[in-house]
C-alpha cells in the first residue's frame, strides 16, 4: 500500500510540475510563450475578447482570484516569497481585467515579469508596466508587447 501511495504522489507531482511551465495568457489567441509573436486578431475576435474582458462578472472573478492568492500567502506567512506561478497568474488577471482585447502572455521568474503579445492601442501598451507593478512581489517588468489594431477579415 505504501508503494502505491508513493507512486501516486510522485506521478501527481510530475504531472503538476509539467503543467507549471505554461505561460499565463490573457486570451486564447495570445502567444504560447513570451518569445513567440502573434498577429493582430480580426475585428470579430477582438470584439469577443473585449466583450468578455469588460464583463463585470469577469472583472469580479479576476479581482477575487487576486485577493484569494494574497490572502493565502498572508495565512501561510510568506508574503515576501511569492511563487512564480502566483505572480504570473495575478499579473495576467490584472492585465486581462484592465486591458480589454489584449493578447498578452505573462512569464515570471524570481519577481521578474516578462510580458509579450499585442494590444489594440498605444494607451493600453503604456498601461502594461504600471498595472503589472501593482502586484505585490513583482520586482521588474519587461514589456515586449506591441500595438496591433484589429484587422478586417479578408473574404
Amino acid at each position: 500500500m505504501n508503494k502505491i501511495t508513493a507512486i501516486l504522489i510522485g506521478s501527481l507531482l510530475l504531472v503538476s510540475a509539467g503543467a507549471c511551465d505554461n505561460a499565463a495568457r490573457t486570451s486564447s489567441q495570445a502567444p504560447e510563450n513570451a518569445n513567440q509573436t502573434t498577429q493582430a486578431p480580426d475585428v470579430e475576435k477582438a470584439q469577443n475578447i473585449q466583450k468578455d474582458g469588460t464583463s463585470e462578472v469577469r472583472k469580479d472573478q479576476l479581482n477575487s482570484d487576486i485577493r484569494a492568492r494574497e490572502q493565502r500567502n498572508k495565512m501561510a506567512g510568506s508574503t515576501a516569497n511569492r511563487t512564480d506561478d502566483d505572480l504570473q497568474s495575478e499579473v495576467r488577471s490584472k492585465l486581462e481585467a484592465n486591458l480589454p482585447a489584449s493578447q498578452l502572455t505573462v512569464e515570471a521568474k524570481d519577481g521578474a515579469v516578462k510580458i509579450a503579445g499585442t494590444v489594440p492601442t498605444q494607451p493600453q501598451l503604456a498601461r502594461i508596466e504600471p498595472l503589472a507593478k501593482e502586484i505585490y512581489g513583482v520586482k521588474t517588468v519587461t514589456v515586449e508587447a506591441r500595438v496591433a489594431p484589429a484587422q478586417q477579415n479578408a473574404q
